[in-house]
């Protein structure tokens, strides 16, 4: 049999995808009778603002080798595509790009702007389609959804209002993370903790001293606050009032006793500033006290800080201190203070707390469920310590703001009375006027959180709650992903599962790690260091880059990239390419199904092959995929290459027609069979020589053969 002498991934690559597409096994529905059983997984849906990096090539890896182990098993397996419109991410990228053209989206009209970003998405999901397919990613595209696919909205939507009915959601002026770069609020998990050093004052506050790094908050300061326990103020009493003078002439302020004021921190005196601390806004919940903003929401002082006002907090910092020194308000200031703040963790702007009213979910009720399914291992976590990590967020839950200043991403279906301020759930836009006051109503302008929506997606993917895909492959066997979302998503994904379905969404979480730079280094378009796989995919050919970040590759840890790995897994699969064609060159004569006479080393042989076959196929159940590409790699290489068929090459070469046929038998069944152990991890290659293969019963595609037993 003639075929190539060398293996050229560019040529086999594109031809091999539209073979398995013509195929239509991609589609559970197509496979043959033998796959009944479903096995579902839902892609976590790429971000469609930009291109695939390292860390999507091993999703895709991943999430294919366990959808084409099963499909070979006989599963229905269904591994659904997807892309999100990722709100406020896109809108960040968006804006970089508006940047660049001297333009910005607050001179833009929201209709012009969500035009534009949609347009630019459009474009991006076509890109990143055809990337994934790259990859060799066995998905079903005739199922492919977008988190503003319409049904997809309409379920946001029911859930939202059945949020509402269930007295979950409210809308009211709480403290939230404010990020004054993009001009909107953003969850606790949105944010990033960096440590600053900054000069910490000592300030003569009436007969108190108090310490702080923002004094440019301290304009309204009119509480002061200690512990009851606090002997060293037992003579102060809790609404008692003291004059004092302060930044800008004399005031009233009271004191407040309040448990949660730390003795052993500074003098065990503070001032609370409500509007811009969550602690102060706390104490000022339970005391009832008033609350004043100071700042703006674009980081600017307002007119209660009197000459300061319309100042920048960091221009004004030095110049109110200047006022307060030449006061005597000064006790002593500390130059080193460290101290951790607050960031956007997309712009590391330092997050200005700010009060406004906000969409909120209640998340306690909603965690109990979740907390109840998790303890009772009704989803298995791959590695384990993300059970415990999972259940510790849960257990210290706070309520969720679901609303974002932004304009990409699926409106909030709600509008206000301009009358009497009422809030007024409208998911069908068809209430015109305040059933209250009979008043004018105005549209939610705010969006949802875009993981508001992708919390939903095991069941809004598959047309919960009647569709056929619904009842067929929810729940789902797996949901992979990278462990940095425990919070972000998985979490909120079994809370919301199991509170519009009241089933676990998956039965299954694998966690991969980072893919690090070759030096260890997270990548970073800052640095320079991100790796397109796309680039290593023409270099080196797809198997290559997938045995690559597989083997080894442990859950949850990181693993560094490095262009000399994927060179090593190139060498592998031209081992596989050299080896295939001396099995198949070596043929002549041989007739399949004809009595075969095989030695007893013949049979030791085939006997350690089904061993090594039996625990491949159990790592495989276990999620090992790391090891079991391993064995596989060994095996080909250093026992079937360097042993057997170099064992085999005398028989082959020989005159004994018997013998012969027994070495042919023995190589074409190890190869054939491993051919099949291969192809979940390298299926490109392992499909372009499976269709050379001279055997009868043959199936249309090496991904619908039989897992060997």
């Amino acid at each position: 049999m003639e075929i190539p002498k060398a293996y050229d991934s560019k040529q086999v690559e594109d031809k091999i995808y539209q073979l398995w597409e013509g195929s239509g096994f991609f589609n559970p529905d197509n496979l043959p009778k033998r796959h009944k059983k479903p096995f579902t997984i839902i892609m976590p849906p790429t971000n469609a603002n930009g291109n695939l990096h390292a860390g999507h090539a091993l999703v895709m890896t991943i999430e294919d080798i366990m959808t084409r182990y099963k499909r070979m098993q006989g599963y229905r397996a269904l591994w659904l595509p997807g892309l999100d419109h990722a709100g406020f991410e896109t809108q960040v990228v968006y804006e970089k790009k508006l940047e660049k053209e001297g333009r910005s989206r607050f001179k833009m009209a929201p209709e012009e702007l969500y035009k534009e970003i949609s347009e630019f998405t459009d474009n991006n999901k076509k890109n990143i389609e055809s990337q994934v397919k790259k990859m060799g990613s066995s998905c079903d595209w005739s199922r492919k959804k977008f988190t503003l696919d319409p049904d997809i909205i309409k379920i946001v939507y029911k859930t939202f209002e059945k949020f509402n009915q269930d007295g979950l959601i409210y809308k009211g002026k709480k403290i939230i993370n404010w990020c004054p770069k993009h001009q909107t609020s953003l969850s606790d998990l949105e944010t990033s903790d960096a440590e600053k050093v900054d000069k910490f004052y000592y300030l003569k506050y009436g007969p108190f001293t108090i310490a702080t790094a923002r004094p440019e908050t301290k304009f309204g300061d009119k509480y002061v606050v200690m512990n009851p326990k606090d002997k060293r103020y037992k003579d102060y009493k809790n609404g008692q009032k003291i004059e004092l003078e302060w930044i800008n002439g004399p005031i009233t302020a009271t004191i407040i006793k309040d448990e949660v004021i730390d003795m052993n921190f500074g003098t065990g005196v503070m001032t609370i500033t409500p509007w811009h601390d969550a602690v102060d806004f706390g104490i000022a919940e339970r005391h009832n006290l008033e609350k004043e903003q100071i700042i703006d929401f674009y980081g600017k002082l307002l007119p209660i800080a009197g000459e300061f006002s319309g100042m920048k907090i960091l221009e004004a910092r030095p110049k109110i201190i200047e006022k307060l020194q030449s006061k005597g308000l000064v006790e002593k200031i500390e130059e080193n203070y460290k101290h951790a703040v607050k960031t956007c963790y997309k712009c590391g702007t330092f997050i200005e707390p700010q009060i406004k009213d906000q969409w909120f979910l209640k998340m306690n009720p909603l965690a109990k469920p979740a907390i109840e399914a998790i303890k009772k291992d009704k989803i298995k976590f791959i590695p384990g310590h993300y059970k415990k990590i999972a259940l510790h967020w849960l257990n210290n839950i706070l309520d969720w703001p679901l609303s974002r200043q932004i304009v990409w991403g699926i409106p909030i279906p709600a509008k206000i009375c301009e009358q009497c301020g009422e809030n007024i759930i409208d998911i069908e836009n068809k209430i015109t006027e305040c059933k209250k006051c009979k008043g004018r109503l105005k549209k939610e302008t705010d969006t949802f959180d875009t993981w508001f929506s992708s919390g939903q997606w095991p069941y809004a993917s598959l047309g919960f709650p009647k569709s056929k895909d619904f009842k067929t492959f929810y729940p789902t066997d797996v949901m992979e992903t990278g462990g940095d979302l425990i919070f972000f998503w998985v979490s909120r994904m079994i809370m919301l599962g199991l509170y519009n379905t009241k089933k676990v969404p998956f039965k299954t979480v694998y966690m991969h790690g980072l893919i690090l730079d070759a030096k260890g280094q997270k990548m970073s378009k800052s640095k320079g260091n991100v790796i397109n796989p796309l680039d290593l995919i023409e270099k080196f050919g797809t198997d290559a880059l997938r045995m690559s970040i597989v083997v080894g590759n442990t859950p949850g840890t990181s693993l560094p990239l490095d262009e000399n790995r994927i060179r090593g897994y190139r060498n592998f699969a031209t081992k596989i390419w050299n080896a295939s064609r001396f099995v198949l060159m070596n043929l002549e004569g041989y007739k399949e199904g004809s009595k075969i006479q095989l030695s007893a080393k013949d049979k030791k042989i085939l006997k350690d092959f089904q061993k090594q076959t039996k625990e491949i196929t159990k790592d495989m159940d276990n999620f090992r995929f790391y090891i079991a590409s391993e064995k596989i790699y060994h095996y080909f290489w250093h026992t079937f290459c360097d042993k057997i068929i170099e064992d085999q090459k005398p028989r082959l070469c020989g005159e004994n027609k018997k013998e012969k046929s027994s070495s042919q038998y023995l190589l074409l069944s190890i190869l054939s069979e491993s051919l099949k152990i291969l192809h979940p991890f390298m299926p490109f290659i392992t499909e372009e020589i499976y269709q050379q293969l001279p055997i009868k019963n043959k199936q249309k595609c090496l991904m619908i053969e039989s897992w060997p037993k």
